[in-house]
C-alpha cells in the first residue's frame, strides 16, 4: 500500500491544536512561580522545599510514558488524545482550587497542613501530566516532519504567554489592591485568587483545543503509515518495555543534554525565592513569613513572568536560526546563554536590573521547549508517538528527582541555606548541557535547508 503524505496544517489550525498547553503553562507559572512560596508559609524550611517539589518529577516520570502508551492505543468518538487532554484539565482546575486553600481545608478534616498541600501538589502534577503529554504527541501525529519545529515553535509561545500570566497574576493581583501578606500559618489573598483564575483558563482553554480540533482517524493514521487498516496488532502495556530498550541513539544523546538543562530549571524553581530573600533583599533564611520574603515571592514570580515572556519572540526566531547555523547550534547557543542568565543572579545585586538575566533564560526556554523534540521527531515511528514521547520526558524528570533529593542537603550543609550559590550550580549545569549539545550530537538530517525553508514559509504565512 502506497504511503500517503500528511497534509500541510495552517498556523491557525496549529493554534487551535495548541491552545490547551496556554492553560497548562499557566497552571505551571502558578505552581513554580508560588509552590515554594506556599509550602514556606504554611511551616516547610528552606532545605525541605526540593523534598515536596519530588512529586513533580516522579508523577511525571510515572504518568507520561503511560498515558502516552495509552493514547496510541485509543480511539474514541472524542478523538485520540482528546480524552486526556479533558480528564486531565478537570483533575488539574480541583488541584488548583485546593492547593493554596491547604489550611482552611484542614480545619474541615483533621490532617498535617503540609501533608495535606503536598498531596494537592501531587494531584496537580498527577492531572497536568495526563493532560499535557498528549499535546507533544499530538504534533507528531497531526504535522508532517517539515512542520515539526514550526508546531512546537507555535506551542512554546502559548506555553510563553500561558505562563506569562500564570506567573505575573499575583502580582498583578497585588497591584489590584489584593492582600499579598499571608496570616500566620496561611497563603496570601493574592496567591488564592491567582490561583482560582488559573483554574477557570485551563478549563477554557482545554475546551477550545477539544472542539476546534478533528484528530485523524485509524483509517487515515494507517494510509499516512502506509499500512492496511488494523494491519498493525495493539500494542500491549508491556511493550512500553521494549519501546524503552529499542530507543533511538539520538534520543539518548538529547537526554544527557535534557538532563543538563532540566537540573538547572528545577533548582531555579525550587530555590529562586529562597535565593532573593537572602541574598537580594538581605533577610535570615528562617525567615519565610514576613513582608519582605512575600515581596521575594512576588519578585520571583515577576522574573518567572519576565523570562516566559521573553521567550515568545525567541520562539518565532528559533526556526529563521535554525536555518542559518543548524538546529543543534541553536539549541547550543541557547543553553549558553541560560547558563549565563542564571549565574548573573548572583552578580546583580540591584533586584530592578535582574531583568537582564531573564533574557538569557526566555531565550533557553524557549529552545528547551521545542527543539529537543524537533530534531527528536523524526526518529519516532509514527504509531509509537505518545509512549516515545513519554519516555522521552524520563530525561527530563530524572535531573529533578536526583535535584529533589540532594539539592536541600546541598544548600543547608555546603552553601549555609543561601540558595543563590545553588542558583549558580544550576547555571553551569545549563553550560554543561550547551557544551553536550555542540560536540556530542551530530547535524542530522532534518537540518537541510530544504525543510527548514518550507518551515521559513509556514512562519511567514
Amino acid at each position: 500500500m502506497s504511503q500517503k503524505i500528511k497534509p500541510n496544517l495552517s498556523i491557525a489550525q496549529i493554534i487551535n491544536m495548541s491552545m490547551g498547553f496556554l492553560g497548562i503553562q499557566m497552571a505551571f507559572g502558578l505552581q513554580n512561580g508560588n509552590a515554594s512560596r506556599i509550602l514556606a508559609n504554611l511551616g516547610a524550611d528552606v532545605h525541605e522545599l526540593s523534598w515536596f517539589w519530588l512529586v513533580a518529577p516522579i508523577t511525571g516520570l510515572i504518568v507520561q510514558p503511560i498515558i502516552g502508551h495509552m493514547g496510541d492505543n485509543t480511539w474514541s468518538p472524542l478523538g485520540r488524545r482528546k480524552p486526556y487532554f479533558l480528564i486531565g484539565a478537570v483533575l488539574c482546575a480541583i488541584g488548583l482550587v485546593l492547593l493554596p486553600n491547604a489550611a482552611s481545608v484542614t480545619h474541615l478534616i483533621a490532617a498535617n497542613v503540609l501533608l495535606l498541600a503536598v498531596i494537592f501538589l501531587a494531584m496537580m502534577d498527577f492531572s497536568v501530566n495526563i493532560a499535557m503529554e498528549p499535546f507533544r504527541a499530538l504534533v507528531g501525529d497531526m504535522l508532517p516532519k517539515h512542520q515539526g519545529t514550526l508546531g512546537f515553535s507555535i506551542q512554546t509561545i502559548l506555553i510563553g504567554v500561558g505562563a506569562v500570566i500564570g506567573s505575573e497574576m499575583p502580582n498583578w493581583l497585588t497591584k489590584l489592591g489584593v492582600s499579598n501578606v499571608a496570616p500566620e500559618g496561611f497563603v496570601a489573598d493574592n496567591v488564592i485568587y491567582a490561583f482560582y483564575v488559573g483554574a477557570a483558563v485551563l478549563m477554557i482553554s482545554i475546551l477550545y483545543t477539544i472542539f476546534t480540533t478533528r484528530e485523524y482517524s485509524p483509517k487515515e493514521f494507517a494510509e499516512f503509515a502506509g499500512e492496511k487498516e488494523g494491519g498493525e496488532e495493539p500494542s500491549k502495556f508491556t511493550d512500553m518495555f521494549k519501546d524503552f530498550a529499542n530507543i533511538p541513539s539520538l534520543m539518548k544523546k538529547l537526554g544527557i543534554v535534557q538532563f543538563f538543562s532540566w537540573f538547572a530549571l528545577f533548582t531555579m524553581w525550587v530555590f529562586t525565592t529562597s535565593a532573593l530573600a537572602t541574598h537580594q533583599f538581605g533577610l535570615s533564611p528562617d525567615d519565610t513569613k514576613s513582608l519582605e520574603f512575600n515581596k521575594a515571592g512576588d519578585l520571583t514570580g515577576h522574573l518567572f513572568g519576565l523570562y516566559n515572556l521573553f521567550a515568545i519572540p525567541f520562539a518565532f526566531l528559533l526556526t529563521p536560526i535554525a536555518k542559518k547555523i543548524g538546529k543543534k547550534q541553536t539549541h547550543a547557543l541557547a543553553l549558553f546563554c541560560g547558563g549565563l542568565g542564571l549565574i548573573s543572579m548572583f552578580f546583580i545585586k540591584d533586584t530592578g536590573m535582574l531583568w537582564i538575566s531573564m533574557i538569557g533564560l526566555g531565550f533557553a526556554w524557549a529552545s528547551i521547549l521545542a527543539m529537543p523534540y524537533a530534531m527528536l521527531i523524526d526518529a519516532i515511528p509514527l504509531r509509537k508517538m505518545g509512549v516515545y514521547m513519554g519516555i522521552f520526558n524520563f530525561f527530563i524528570v530524572m535531573p529533578q528527582i536526583i535535584n529533589g533529593i540532594f539539592g536541600g542537603p546541598v544548600v543547608k550543609n555546603l552553601f549555609g541555606n543561601m540558595a543563590m550559590d545553588y542558583v549558580v550550580v544550576g547555571g553551569v549545569c545549563m553550560l554543561i548541557a550547551a557544551a553536550v549539545t555542540m560536540f556530542l550530537i551530530k547535524n542530522e538530517e532534518s537540518d537541510t535547508p530544504k525543510e527548514l525553508e518550507n518551515e521559513i514559509q509556514q512562519v511567514h504565512f
